[in-house]
C-alpha cells in the first residue's frame, strides 16, 4: 500500500498521472498480440508494464520522490529574497545592526544544538512546519478546497466564524498556537509534525487543492490526526481530539479521516529519505527565517557522552572490516598459494 506502481491502483485514479490515449492503449494491444502470435503460449503482459507511471509526475511530487525539492521551501523563496534584499539595503545604508542573536563557538565554548534527524527539536520543529504551512497559505495559487475542509460548514468550535474569515490570512503566531496546543495536549512527537507536513503537502498535490484562511485549520489536524496514528506506537484515539477541541464531534472526525485518506489515496508511506528531505528543509527554511536551533554549550559531561558514543561506533566499523576481510581470504584457503620463482637476468 502507498506505492503508485500498484495492482490496487491504475493511473485513471491518480490526479497526478495521466491517462494514456485511446491510441496508445490500441498500439499496446496490438504490441501483445504480435508477441502472443510468435509464442506458442499464451503471452501475459507484466502488469509493471502495463502501468508504468509518468517518471516526469512522479518525480514532481516532493512527498514522494526525494530528489523533488519541497513545496514549501519553494513558496518562500519569494520572502526570503525580500528579506535578503532589504538587509542588503540597510546594511548599505550603514544602519546600526541590531543584537547578535546567533551564537557561534570560540576556542574557549563549543555550541551545539541536540536536533538529529532521529531526534529533532520539539518546539523548533513545530515552529518550522508551522511556518512552512503560513507560507503555503500567504504564497498560494489560488482558494481550491472541499466542503469537508470548510471551516464554515465544518466548524471547530461554538463561536461564529466572521464574514471575512475566509480572505484574512492567518499569522504565523496563530498557527503556532493551534498545533502547538494539539501537539501538547495528545504528547506528540517533533516526527509526528515533519509527517504532518509531509502529508499536507500530499493532500495539496494529489487532490489540487490549496490550503488557504477558510480551511487550514481542519486540513492540518487532519494531517495531525492521521500522522499521530501512523507514527506514533500509542496513536491518539479521535474521542481524544475531542476533548480538546470540545465543540467538534466524533462523528465529523471520523468522516474527516476518511475523505482525508480518500484523496491521498491510502498511500501513507513515508520513506526514510523523504523524511530526511523534509527536515533538512525545515532547517533551510529556519535558517533563512533567523529561527535558529536552541544551542547549549558542550559542558564535560556531554562531551565525554559523545566520545564514548563515537569509540563505539568505531569499534563496530573495525569488527565489521575485520569480518569482511576474513571473508575475502577465506577462498584463498581453496587454492594453495603458489610461488612463481624470481627471474633474475
Amino acid at each position: 500500500m502507498g506505492n503508485t506502481v500498484s495492482c490496487c491502483v491504475s493511473p485513471e485514479s491518480s490526479p497526478k498521472l495521466p491517462s494514456r490515449q485511446p491510441a496508445e492503449r490500441l498500439e499496446e494491444i496490438q504490441t501483445s498480440t504480435e508477441v502472443s502470435d510468435d509464442n506458442t503460449a499464451p503471452y501475459l503482459q507484466h502488469i509493471s508494464d502495463r502501468e508504468v507511471p509518468d517518471e516526469l509526475a512522479q518525480e514532481s511530487n516532493p512527498s514522494d520522490h526525494a530528489r523533488a525539492s519541497t513545496i514549501f521551501l519553494s513558496k518562500s523563496q519569494t520572502d526570503v529574497r525580500d528579506k535578503r534584499k532589504s538587509n542588503h539595503i540597510n546594511h548599505i545604508s550603514h544602519v546600526s545592526p541590531g543584537p547578535l542573536s546567533k551564537k557561534y563557538s570560540s576556542c574557549s565554548t563549543i555550541f551545539i544544538d541536540d536536533s538529529t534527524v532521529s531526534q529533532p527539536n520539539l518546539k523548533s520543529t513545530i515552529k518550522c512546519v508551522t511556518l512552512a504551512i503560513y507560507y503555503h497559505i500567504k504564497n498560494r495559487d489560488s482558494d481550491k478546497s472541499l466542503d469537508i475542509f470548510d471551516e464554515k460548514l465544518h466548524p471547530l468550535s461554538r463561536e461564529p466564524v466572521p464574514d471575512n474569515y475566509s480572505r484574512v490570512d492567518p499569522e504565523h503566531k496563530l498557527i503556532y498556537r493551534f498545533v502547538r496546543t494539539l501537539f501538547s495536549a495528545a504528547q506528540l512527537t517533533a516526527e509526528c509534525a515533519i509527517v504532518t507536513l509531509v502529508y499536507l503537502e500530499r493532500l495539496l498535490t494529489y487532490a489540487e487543492l490549496d490550503i488557504c484562511p477558510s480551511n487550514w485549520k481542519r486540513i492540518v489536524l487532519g494531517a495531525i490526526l492521521l500522522a499521530s496514528k501512523v507514527w506514533d506506537d500509542q496513536a491518539v484515539w479521535n474521542v481524544d481530539y475531542c476533548q480538546i477541541l470540545k465543540d467538534i464531534t466524533v462523528e465529523d472526525m471520523n468522516e474527516m479521516e476518511r475523505h482525508f485518506l480518500e484523496l491521498l489515496q491510502f498511500n501513507i508511506n513515508v520513506p526514510a529519505s523523504v523524511y530526511a528531505k523534509y527536515y533538512f528543509d525545515l532547517r533551510q527554511l529556519a535558517d533563512d527565517n533567523n529561527l535558529s536551533f536552541p544551542l547549549e554549550p558542550l559542558d564535560n559531561q556531554r562531551a565525554q557522552k559523545l566520545e564514548a558514543i563515537s569509540r563505539l561506533c568505531e569499534d563496530k566499523y573495525k569488527d565489521l572490516s575485520r569480518s569482511a576481510m576474513r571473508r575475502s581470504l577465506s577462498a584463498d584457503n581453496l587454492i594453495g598459494i603458489r610461488h612463481s620463482n624470481a627471474v633474475l637476468s
